[in-house]
């Protein structure tokens, strides 16, 4: 059986900084800082960049560029963009771009419109991001395969395989579980994975590591499996089974894994590695970001399942197609749809004008993510061509395309902004009943409110004959007092318009839906008498307008504030929209004041018009027919049909007000109409060839494939096939993705590439006996980890043999256990931990929801201006595409753009500084040290403590010694209790910023 041992001074990688440091406090935290600043980090691999290119670049040159530069159309000023040697011989102007000079290559100049005699494309510039795409392109080295890769990825690329070849390559051939392999040591293994790792370095010749003295076990379990460190009553009970026998220390051990698995702590931990798949992100990104104001809830899903040990297969499945999946209960339905939001996450440019592009981009972000996440694959290779390493021909591309073009992920594709779909979740019992009968009363007063609009619109007063609409009007055609746009008090930049001839005097303005709550304009009228004048407002009525713009009317009784629906038609004349009726004064104060603040669309003003009620009845009486007493009702009835609108829209207000609102959730949908995909020729959407039945990639099918039926997008039948027994990936992918998390690297390094582009698995018997053991169990992580951790692989120290360490120092045979860095979260929730300000709180919304509003155009103010104040586990905090916690940015969060199986580690001199001069490692640094002396142990007990809460061991002689000469302060100093506060607090923020607190041994 395996043996749990524990070495006081053992494991240790180096140094704290202060052990080397004189009494000074300088001194003290130079020391951290040098020991920081090793290492560098590192760009992007060859195999990384030719994806870049294939995925990014290669579309935007057959969509933008072979139209005239290429043989098959036309070769214009001499230069070729569809092969690398023709930009390279450039045209008639020379070279067309000098890689990694992106600012020096012609070709930027062109595409940037900077150079004035020559702008390609010469119809329409590129956008923003589409530019940047080439920027990046070149700057990396302007890797391009398309006649022979570059020599930097000439060592990982191949050519592509056969379909023949492609079903006998090892990640295409269903994992059969092997026999365990005998070993000559047959003592050690505690595990089946412990036998495969065993025989290969026997194999190897290759003696293997001790195992990991306790208190360093105990530090990376709890790590590991929950992302914090363990207490220093869990560190006793892991150093207690030192004095107990080998059989009671593997129990002891096993029940500390078991309740680690059963904390919810595991799921926050766990269900963090599954969101870098997901790219989750709580913002659209772009230069226009939207917020997902439902995205928590996706986050909360997934940390919940993990919690709950949901099958994975059952766990992707509702990923995939949750919307399409039966349900017994309520609960269980809102489960399911809010799965769906995995779709729906990815970085999306909303305001895409060219919404067959923006369908087709939302296809192939989809299917790269869940290629990468489930599969292993790169499918996104395969839009523009056949795949050219991997066997996966367009036609699967666009199998697999036919499915995803078949689900809605947008409500509509004709909003100049697109938007995401909200579904409604149900709920059960007395909230239900509470929410319907909520829901009827707001649709009725919806129905009203429109009824008495209309009404109030054939009562209005007609000011112009029939043709006005069709043309401008001069102020003086108009009644009462008018206040021209042009005689407004303007604050912001507004835009003079004549599009649309509705307009009073020479135009209106509208806000250019920019700058929200920054534009004002006030309109002041000079009314010649005392009375009441109702007001009217022109504006021009589009789809795109704001249906919430505030106007402000200042009169004699006081002040109020309507919303005016922009996007409706004006009631009176088309023109026209009546804001009330009010009394005012002559030469009094009074103003009507329209605002942009918080609106959701394009403002527009024009002109103000004071009508005194007298002349409303004259007006009335000229539109009204023959009749006695006609001008008289219709006046009356008119003002009756005005002040039910007031009502209505009061009360309606006040309903949509109200904290009773069923929770929705980001969701997809399948399309009414589904149907197959053609193929995109050079992946333009333009450019289409045959039309391929939707299915799944040809190579990975083993036994008949889901059949899709005509009526249905195929979703569902995706999920039964990703998550399936006989699909050759998706297994082998979460036990390496699994392995990975527990060992720093998995048994295939590329975890995301599982493609002849890809790295082969170190131990291939070994990854097919974990799929297979592992589907046997139900698809259960949590089994799949606790079988990883009890092993005598997981629980070896980070160093051993040296003769080991020559013959292999990469560790391929799994010799040792991988010394890792901790991740961004596991450095803030530890330090938060520490100084006692870290809120347990599980789940639930982040950013307050009435904040967030995706349809005003101040809605990317929320991101940009977000102040990050929040105390809760680093899972909850806002993960924003366009600004992060700056400690997350320091410390190698993942890129939230793109599906992450494995986060890159750097060492760099920005995070030694961030531990010493940040602001929050200051702060929390003093927290931590004012809750460690409240405990009132004496200076070598603090000492201790503080080394066992912070590194998870006590402190070497030395470092104890050095330690108590820092943090002591003569009694009869001056404020020797303030600097001996101050010297703890620097010790702590110390041992911080060591060596031994950011990595793992």
């Amino acid at each position: 059986m395996a043996k749990l041992t524990s070495h006081p001074s053992a494991g240790r990688t180096s140094e704290a900084p202060h052990k080397r440091a004189a009494t000074a406090r300088p001194h003290l935290l130079l020391a951290g800082a040098a020991l920081a600043l090793t290492g560098a980090a590192t760009g992007a691999t060859p195999a990384e960049q030719m994806e870049f290119f294939e995925k990014k670049v290669r579309p935007l040159l057959v969509d933008k560029c072979y139209n005239c530069h290429s043989p098959e159309h036309k070769v214009k000023g001499g230069l070729r963009l569809d092969t690398r040697e023709g930009w390279v011989t450039g045209g008639d102007s020379g070279p067309a771009l000098l890689p990694h000079q992106p600012e020096t290559s012609l070709f930027m100049s062109a595409v940037g419109y900077t150079n004035r005699d020559l702008k390609m494309p010469p119809k329409q510039k590129l956008s923003d991001e589409e530019i940047a795409v080439f920027r990046d392109w070149i700057a990396m080295g302007a890797p391009d395969p398309r006649t022979g890769a570059p020599e930097v990825a000439a060592k990982t690329a191949s050519k592509a395989m056969s379909m023949e070849d492609g079903r006998k390559f090892w990640a295409f051939v269903p994992p059969v579980k092997p026999a365990l392999p005998a070993v000559k040591d047959s003592a050690w293994p505690a595990t089946g994975a412990d036998h495969f790792v065993l025989a290969g370095l026997e194999s190897a010749g290759l003696d293997h590591a001790d195992d990991a003295p306790l208190e360093v076990l105990a530090r990376r379990l709890y790590f590991d499996l929950t992302g914090m460190p363990p207490t220093t009553a869990e560190l006793h009970e892991f150093q207690q089974m030192a004095g107990q026998t080998q059989e009671a220390a593997l129990a002891s051990y096993g029940a500390i894994v078991d309740r680690l698995l059963s904390s919810p702590r595991f799921g926050e931990r766990w269900g963090r590695h599954w969101l870098d798949l997901a790219r989750f992100a709580e913002s659209s990104g772009g230069g226009r970001t939207l917020p997902f104001k439902d995205a928590w809830r996706y986050r909360d899903y997934v940390i919940e399942s993990l919690n709950q040990d949901m099958p994975l297969d059952r766990f992707i499945s509702e990923q995939l197609a949750g919307d399409l999946l039966p349900a017994a209960t309520s609960a269980e339905r809102r489960r399911q749809l809010t799965a769906t939001g995995f779709l729906v996450l990815g970085p999306t440019n909303y305001e895409e004008q060219d919404k067959q592009l923006l369908r087709m981009d939302i296809v192939d972000e989809q299917m790269d993510t869940m290629g990468r996440a489930f599969l292993g694959m790169t499918l996104s290779c395969a839009r523009c061509h056949d795949h050219k390493f991997d066997p996966i021909p367009a036609s699967d591309y666009y199998a697999l395309a036919g499915i995803f073009r078949s689900t809605r992920t947008l409500k509509n594709y004709k909003d100049n902004v697109a938007h995401w779909i909200d579904t409604p979740l149900p709920m059960e019992g007395e909230v239900e009943t509470r929410l319907q009968a909520h829901e009827t009363r707001l649709e009725k007063l919806t129905a009203d409110v429109a009824a008495a609009k209309k009404r109030i619109k054939k009562l209005s007063p007609k000011v112009e004959a029939k043709d006005a609409k069709a043309r401008p009007v001069a102020p003086d055609e108009l009644p009462g007092v008018v206040v021209d746009d042009s005689q407004a008090t303007v604050v912001g930049t507004w835009k003079t318009s004549t599009r649309y001839p509705t307009y009073v005097g020479e135009g209106y303005l509208h806000d250019q839906n920019e700058d929200k709550g920054a534009k004002t304009l006030t309109f002041t009228p000079k009314v010649p008498q005392d009375g009441r004048y109702e007001v009217w407002l022109s504006y021009t009525a589009l789809n795109d307008r704001a249906d919430n713009v505030p106007v402000t009317i200042l009169h004699a009784d006081g002040e109020e504030t309507v919303r005016v629906d922009e996007r409706a038609e004006p009631t009176i004349n088309g023109r026209f929209v009546s804001l009330g009726q009010y009394r005012f004064v002559a030469g009094g104060e009074g103003y009507v004041l329209v605002s942009n603040d918080g609106t959701n669309g394009i403002v527009t003003a024009d002109a103000v018009v004071f009508v005194p009620l007298d002349e409303i009845a004259k007006l009335q009486t000229a539109s009204a027919p023959a009749g006695a007493d006609s001008a008289a009702a219709g006046n009356t009835q008119l003002q009756a049909a005005q002040a039910q609108l007031k009502d209505l829209e009061k009360e309606l207000k006040q309903l949509q007000a109200s904290p009773l609102a069923r929770p929705e959730a980001m969701t997809v949908q399948d399309d009414s109409e589904p149907e197959d995909c053609k193929i995109h020729v050079r992946g333009s959407i333009r450019n289409l060839g045959a039309e391929v039945p939707r299915g799944f990639l040809t190579v990975a099918q083993h036994g008949p494939a889901p059949k899709i039926p005509d009526a249905e997008s195929g979703r569902r039948q995706l999920a039964e096939w990703v998550a399936n027994r006989n699909n050759p990936l998706t297994a082998r992918v979460l036990v390496n993705r699994t392995w990975m998390w527990l060992h720093g690297e998995g048994l295939v390094r590329t975890v995301d590439n599982f493609g002849t582009t890809g790295e082969k698995p170190t131990h291939p018997e070994l990854l097919d006996a974990l799929a297979v053991e592992f589907m046997e169990d139900g698809w259960s992580l949590k089994r799949l980890v606790k079988r990883l951790v009890t092993g005598r692989t997981y629980r070896m120290a980070s160093t051993g043999p040296e003769a080991s360490l020559q013959a292999d120092p990469d560790n391929r045979h799994w010799w040792r256990q991988n010394r890792r860095r901790m991740d961004a979260e596991s450095i803030r929730d530890s330090i938060l931990a520490m100084s006692g300000q870290l809120d347990p709180k599980v789940g639930g919304p982040n950013v307050k929801a009435d904040a967030i509003d995706s349809n005003s155009g101040a809605a990317q103010n929320l991101e940009y201006n977000y102040v990050f104040t929040d105390v809760r586990r680093s899972v909850y905090t806002p993960a924003f595409r366009n600004k992060r916690l700056e400690l997350f940015e320091t410390f190698d969060f993942a890129d939230i753009n793109q599906p992450l199986g494995r986060r890159s580690s750097s060492t760099v001199a920005p995070q030694a500084l961030y531990f010493l001069n940040h602001p929050f490692m200051v702060e929390q640094s003093r927290l931590a040290a004012q809750r460690l002396i409240a405990s009132g142990a004496g200076d070598d007990g603090l000492v201790r403590q503080a080394y066992r809460e912070i590194l998870a061991r006590p402190p070497g002689p030395r470092e104890l010694r050095l330690a108590l000469d820092f943090v002591t302060v003569s009694a009869s100093e001056q404020d020797a209790e303030a600097r001996r506060f101050d010297n703890w607090s620097l010790l702590i923020q110390t041992l911080f910023a060591s060596v031994d607190f950011r990595y793992l041994n």
